[in-house]
């Protein structure tokens, strides 16, 4: 013992290690903007493994962390001791912490920032300032310092989040600061504890056999009334043969509390807690029972796709990761089949004892891709997004962790679910933009997909009627007799649509009329409406049918300005033209019901599709004071008025962001266009999601090159993809359909491309267009953009880099690295700052950037899908 003291005395003097018999953990602490991983000591008496939640010191904070590694030998002397395990289950497995890292290094993002992706909201907690009131000054200086004393004063002790949540976006932290210094609040760092748990129910369930029950009836209570109410209760619950929940007892038997417990003093029931999961889909009605589960006859295309599919499944999953077989790129046109592959690809995956997630692109997609999921398989359908409840996704999260769902549906989150057995992912609609992650941490679940495919052994399936470009080109066709090189995407191909509608159009496609709206101007329609597609309308409500009109662009008008002098009402926040909005912000229920009460958010009003901001539309101009105030433009919200006063008598739906703000909005709108309680329905984007509505026999494209001409390079795919899809939604059952597609620009080739659906014709185009200007597939792209509230300290920033970037590329010869900027991005500024952005290109820009210090304060986005 001796021995062992001094050789700790010696260990502390020299700054040695000293291990006895001590494990340590390498811990990624739950701090975004803090890269790499710190080791701690594991307290004896504290069981910890790879991939668990604990709390750990760091510095002068307590933060969660996830352990990544056991280790015998810490990196560090005298690493502090992890403080608590916070969950006693891993909250990643093996292979999501392996996935974590290669994607961290793949997008130089945070490990720390990556993890975050993998916890449900709720469980992960960061650090945060408590503040407490110690005194009360005499005269508070300022409004904000009033303000804040006031709601401490109210509340008591705040945490700065919850503070936030209060003022919102009114900058209260200086003033907090300075009453610390004068002693007037203490603040404390505090991690608080996850705010999500099992949710428990009392339940109530019979004790005693039914016999003896009924022999205690009489001796329940000494007055009539309570005696008549434990009686009622005692007989409900003879009659359930199961534990039965005390609100539903309360409902059915008219009883209290009391009187329950009084019947379990007695002997006769049981009372007791119960977990129950919050479900999402208990909410989800069963419209389309049966869907699902139809006995569907594959077309021949179907049968062969579906065998190459089965094929891969059917490979142990140890060497699936290996073999280039085990990704696919599903390319069918619109109507052809392909979620019908999906469910029969997953029937094969479950029946093997593994599971599949689902992705869609958006919230909007979900509901209807979610019932035929869950009519096919009942009870094994688990559903992940953003809009649920931190409870929801915490216990749907926490399910499949446990294995008791078999197949996960939802947008990019999804793919972060801990299945602990994965055999297949999907990426319906693969080539949507709402896949990349267009904040920090930047990523597209398109590429992560595919490496998390490979790790997991799993078969990866990317279907689109208009696949990205750079993925089409790296496609090899599954049915080529060659060798498939290692590593390469496999192509199959749905050429014909699985509806029997009768079309003049190759494959079953709708035919796309393009009406020059130049010559509707020289006619003198001055309309937004062509003369083509107010007839078809017509058409179309007299035979009991129904229509969509796409616009992507929202409001009423796109801009705003003084025809006296040229004045432009802008944001004062980002420096772009506000939006009009003429109809007030209904709620969902109330735009399906046709409600006439008042909306409670003003009407008329200029918004910032940006920051939110907004303001009155002015009555005189604020530059010239001139009266002469115009708006000019088009958006959903006009081309909704403009049906509206055409037909008076048809039932009109609106599908965009102002009416999809609420929660189940998308399924309430969708739900009653489906079922036809609309006749026509007008959308943005949304419209364009994989939609299957076949009453719809039009679909028209109020103008279609919005977007069009962009300083984008990948603007026309854009625009080609969301055409294409739009025009799909038409002629999707035996009734057929068209489509009528305006546009001021009818000889350019998108939109020629888009007309005739003819995805090669774009593609040869395309490709050659980037082969000459070297954009993916023929190079890699990377955005750097830098912001700040200053805009001269944004524009040295940027230049500062540029030239640090200039010498690096020189210095390692990269001949074939082009360094583009600096510039200011296309919105120069938003919400307040200034944006500036440099773009590498080149066959491994990523490399030049690995190890490069001082990029903390840029965002890095690695294969860029907007260079806006």
């Amino acid at each position: 013992m001796c021995s062992e003291k001094f050789a700790i005395f010696v260990g502390l003097i020299l700054d040695l290690p000293y291990n006895h018999g001590m494990v340590f953990a390498r811990v990624v602490v739950n701090l975004p903007v803090v890269s790499g991983e710190f080791d701690y000591a594991i307290p004896p008496d504290l069981p910890v493994g790879p991939g668990q939640l604990v709390s750990v010191p760091f510095g002068a904070q307590t933060v969660q962390g996830v352990v990544f590694d056991l280790l015998d030998k810490p990196a560090v002397p005298h690493p502090k001791p992890i403080l608590s395990v916070l969950d006693p289950q891993p909250v990643l497995t093996a292979v999501q912490m392996a996935f974590a890292r290669q994607l961290a290094e793949a997008t130089l993002n945070p490990l720390s920032a990556m993890v975050g992706l993998f916890l449900p909201a709720g469980l992960s907690q960061q650090a945060d300032t408590l503040y407490t009131l110690l005194r009360t000054p005499s005269e508070p200086k300022g409004a904000i310092e009033k303000r804040l004393l006031d709601l401490l004063l109210e509340r008591g002790p705040l945490r700065g989040r919850q503070i936030e949540r209060h003022f919102g976006p009114v900058d209260w932290r200086k003033t907090a600061e300075a009453l610390v210094r004068r002693g007037i609040l203490s603040k404390q760092t505090v991690l608080p504890p996850p705010s999500v748990r099992p949710k428990y129910v009392r339940m109530a369930q019979l004790a005693v056999p039914p016999e003896v029950a009924q022999a205690e009836m009489e001796y329940l209570g000494k007055t009539e009334v309570t005696r008549s109410r434990r009686q009622a209760a005692l007989r409900f619950l003879i009659q359930e043969p199961q534990a039965v929940a005390l609100s539903w007892v309360y409902a059915q038997a008219g009883c209290t509390l009391a009187d329950l417990q009084e019947l379990e003093e007695r002997g006769l029931i049981r009372l007791f807690e119960s977990e129950i999961w919050r479900d999402p889909l208990s909410r989800l009605s069963h419209r389309e029972a049966g869907l699902g589960n139809r006995d569907v006859a594959l077309t021949a295309e179907q049968e062969a796709a579906l065998a190459q599919i089965v094929q891969s499944l059917n490979l142990p999953s140890s060497n699936a990761g290996l073999n280039s077989v085990s990704t696919f790129l599903l390319h069918g046109i619109t109507g052809s089949g392909k979620t019908e592959l999906y469910l029969r690809a997953a029937a094969e995956t479950i029946r093997q004892g593994r599971q599949a997630i689902i992705l869609v692109p958006e919230i909007a997609l979900t509901p209807q891709t979610v019932r035929r999921f869950l009519d096919r398989f009942p009870g094994q359908v688990g559903l992940v997004h953003s809009r649920l409840s931190d409870g929801e996704r915490y216990d749907t999260w926490r399910r499949a962790r446990a294995g008791l769902l078999k197949v996960v549906i939802g947008p990019r989150s999804a793919l972060f679910t801990p299945l602990p057995k994965i055999g297949l992912i999907v990426v319906d609609e693969c080539h949507d933009s709402s896949y990349y992650q267009s904040e920090p941490p930047f990523y597209s679940a398109l590429h992560a997909a595919q490496l998390y495919g490979k790790l997991c052994g799993a078969t990866t399936l990317l279907g689109s009627a208009t696949p990205p470009v750079e993925l089409r080109f790296h496609a090899v066709s599954a049915l080529s007799p060659a060798p498939t090189p290692p590593g390469s995407l496999r192509l199959l191909e749905l050429k014909e649509r699985v509806t029997g509608a009768a079309t003049s159009t190759p494959a079953g496609l709708p035919p796309v009329s393009i009406i020059d709206m130049r010559d509707e101007l020289k006619a003198g329609n001055r309309a937004i409406f062509s003369r083509a597609l107010t007839e078809s309308m017509a058409e179309v409500l007299e035979r009991g049918e129904q229509a969509i009109l796409y616009l992507n662009r929202r409001g009423t008008a796109t801009y705003v300005f003084c025809r006296d002098c040229g004045y432009v009402l802008k944001c004062p926040h980002c420096e772009t033209p506000l939006t009009y909005h003429l109809t007030p912000f209904y709620t969902s229920a109330e735009l399906v019901n046709n409600s006439s009460q008042k909306s409670t958010l003003p009407e008329n009003r200029l918004i910032c599709h940006h920051c939110s901001y907004s303001r009155k539309l002015p009555s005189l101009c604020p530059a010239c004071a001139g009266k002469n105030i115009r708006t000019y433009g088009l958006g959903s919200e006009k081309v909704e008025t403009e049906v509206k006063t055409l037909f008076p008598q048809a039932r009109v739906l609106r599908w965009d962001w102002e009416t999809t703000r609420e929660r189940d909005a998308h399924e309430i709108i969708l739900t009653h266009f489906a079922n036809h309680q609309a006749d026509i329905l007008v959308g943005t984007q949304m419209l364009a999601k994989g939609l299957d509505l076949p009453l719809v026999t039009l679909v028209g494209i109020v103008l279609a090159d919005v977007g069009l001409t962009l300083p984008d390079p990948f603007a026309g795919e854009r625009v080609f993809q969301l055409l294409t899809q739009v025009a799909g939604r038409a002629g999707r059952s035996s009734r057929g359909g068209k489509v009528i597609l305006q546009t001021f620009m009818p000889e350019h080739p998108v939109i020629q491309a888009a007309a005739q659906h003819d995805y090669a014709a774009f593609y040869q185009l395309e490709i050659e267009t980037r082969r000459l200007l070297r954009y993916p597939p023929f190079s890699h792209l990377i955005r750097l953009e830098y912001r700040h509230t200053d805009p001269a300290k944004a524009e040295s920033e940027a230049r500062a880099l540029a030239q640090r970037l200039k010498m690096h590329i020189e210095a390692e010869r990269r001949l074939q690295t082009d360094l583009i900027g600096p510039a200011p991005c296309f919105f120069t500024k938003i919400n307040d700052m200034h944006r500036w952005q440099i773009i590498l290109r080149g066959p491994d820009p990523l490399s030049l950037l690995r190890n490069l210090p001082g990029l903390s304060d840029w965002r890095i986005e690695v294969e860029a899908r907007s260079l806006l």
